[in-house]
């Protein structure tokens, strides 16, 4: 089954940047949209951005565009979330799931959620 585990947070002064990484544990990953997710405190989770299987397709947040980059290389079964000019409101936990539709809004998921990583944005 695939498993996917999320990595590359911590904490950064506003305009910084960081870079996620969502591993799987196996090249089937590459049938699959995947989507990257933030749950803020005192937030539900929201869609960030998401990048279809082939990867032709990226979608993203009215909040990060322009700020965000996701891209994958199912080669080393991993997709990446570039985040930079960071602001406080990114700040919560961070989380990678298989999803359908990239390219209808941020798509709709269907695998199960990982541990997630920690993103804080703080002065």
């Amino acid at each position: 089954q695939l498993q996917l585990v999320e990595s590359g947070g911590g904490l950064v002064q506003p305009g910084g940047s960081l870079r996620l990484s969502c591993a799987a544990s196996e090249f089937t990953v590459s049938y699959y949209g995947i989507g990257w997710f933030l749950q803020a405190p005192g937030k539900e989770r929201e869609g960030v951005s998401c990048i279809s299987s082939r990867g032709a397709i990226t979608n993203y947040a009215d909040s990060v565009r322009g700020r965000f980059t996701i891209s994958r290389d199912n080669a080393k079964k991993t997709v990446y979330l570039q985040m930079n000019s960071l602001k406080p409101e990114d700040t919560g936990i961070y989380y990678c799931a298989a999803i359908r539709n990239c390219g209808d809004g941020l798509g709709v998921r269907f695998g199960s959620w990982g541990q997630g990583t920690q993103v804080t944005v703080s002065s």
